[in-house]
């Protein structure tokens, strides 16, 4: 594989996030064909993964994503500022300011994304909402429906610096998606890239 064909698969995946084969290929403007043997490179050497969504009609389609290697192949100079301001905190202000600058965090969000769910009606569509927010905030997220319920997958973590070094930050954004979806529905994380999984999965069922 071409160093600057590598290069453009994975900026393309960072930028547009998942994506097809085929349209990697329309964006690129290279084969189909082509795009495929040098996904399937990168996926050898674990800069990439995929998955084989299922669609109304048809074939699954496979779908691609950089690995949490593959999204380490990108300067993150912020990330070190980050940790070395959570250590500081911790320094000069003990665990409790931390946890008071989670919560401080949780429910500023907690209120704009109140706003956008109530105005999106439905399950499906506070779910579709909250994927938009997110997205916007740089998770890569998408929403799956598998018959028993919903997936909310998350393929990046653009807090993965600070919640590496404080794990309370993902306990506050579990804590986050149960409120604002309300008690109507059950939230749990099935996966979890913290714990060694490739990206963050939220299960999400309606209550009997």
């Amino acid at each position: 594989m071409s160093d600057r064909t590598r290069t453009r698969l994975l900026n393309a995946l960072k930028s547009s996030g998942p994506q097809t084969a085929a349209d990697l290929a329309k964006g690129l403007q290279v084969t189909a064909v082509a795009v495929r043997q040098h996904l399937e490179g990168l996926h050898r050497e674990d800069l990439v993964g995929f998955e084989d969504v299922k669609g109304s009609v048809g074939r699954p389609k496979r779908v691609w994503s950089l690995t949490r290697t593959g999204h380490q192949q990108f300067p993150d100079n912020h990330a070190t500022l980050v940790v070395g301001l959570l250590s500081g905190l911790g320094d000069i202000f003990g665990p409790e300011g931390i946890e008071k600058l989670i919560a401080h965090r949780e429910a500023h969000a907690r209120g704009s994304y109140r706003d956008a769910l109530e105005r999106a009606g439905d399950l499906p569509g506070k779910l579709d909402a909250l994927a938009d927010l997110r997205n916007q905030e740089g998770y890569m997220a998408e929403v799956i429906e598998d018959g028993r319920g919903y997936l909310l997958i998350e393929n990046h973590c653009s807090i993965c610096a600070a919640a590496t070094a404080c794990q309370g930050f993902c306990r506050s954004e579990l804590n986050l998606f149960r409120d604002v979806l309300g008690p109507e529905v059950s939230v749990e994380r099935t996966e979890h890239q913290l714990s060694g999984g490739r990206r963050c999965v939220y299960r999400i069922e309606r209550r009997a």
